[in-house]
């Protein structure tokens, strides 16, 4: 397993504020205790209100910000778990989608009800992002035009109280992995706020 570049992750956060955000949609499946859907949403983020985007941010920035190596970890597919039918195949499929495949996403919540033991009601976010790369000089000063785009995904598990109310993620990754200014397709980093239920979903990934 390598390690995370803390840089890296701060590079992606800076940028998650309501004004500098290019998060394009946000989805989300809203589940009881035992994993059966209770209702679910996939809206362009944009059409949030500034309050639901600040609230949705903090969810978001709560992976990547997450302490480098500690509670969020670098996790490397097998090529084994890269085939057809692979979870791995499902979040590239929902990557280059841009959450707009209902179906890609019904797919993925069922298969976290599968894994994850949940001490009451909790809610799945899916969060899709394209960041531009600044170009950089070789002494890393910013050049100003972008020389690529990396396109990933957030998913964020949130415990659920009162109505539909979530709290901050117990688990979640970022994917693929970010890495010397690119993706890394075969990594994810992977949240786990005190290694609860961190084995039974690392499995399914």
């Amino acid at each position: 397993m390598n390690t995370i570049n803390r840089e890296d992750m701060l590079a992606l956060t800076r940028r998650m504020t309501v004004k500098r955000t290019s998060i394009t949609r946000i989805a989300g499946s809203y589940m009881d205790q035992e994993g059966f859907i209770d209702g679910t949403f996939n809206t362009s983020f944009l059409r949030l209100s500034p309050a639901d985007r600040e609230k949705n941010l903090a969810i978001a920035k709560a992976i990547p910000f997450a302490e480098t190596n500690k509670t969020l970890r670098r996790y490397e597919f097998s090529p084994e778990r890269m085939g057809n039918g692979s979870m791995w195949q499902l979040l590239m499929g929902i990557r280059s989608c841009a959450l707009k495949n209902d179906a890609l996403l019904d797919v993925f919540y069922e298969k976290i009800a599968e894994s994850y033991r949940a001490s009451g009601d909790y809610a799945v976010y899916l969060f899709h992002d394209r960041y531009d790369i600044p170009a950089k000089a070789a002494d890393h000063e910013r050049l100003g035009e972008s020389e690529q785009m990396f396109e990933y995904i957030i998913g964020a598990i949130c415990p659920v109280s009162g109505d539909y109310e979530a709290g901050m993620p117990e688990w979640g990754f970022l994917f693929p992995a970010f890495e010397d200014g690119g993706a890394l397709l075969n990594g994810m980093e992977v949240y786990c706020r005190d290694g609860k239920n961190g084995r039974e979903l690392e499995e399914l990934f």
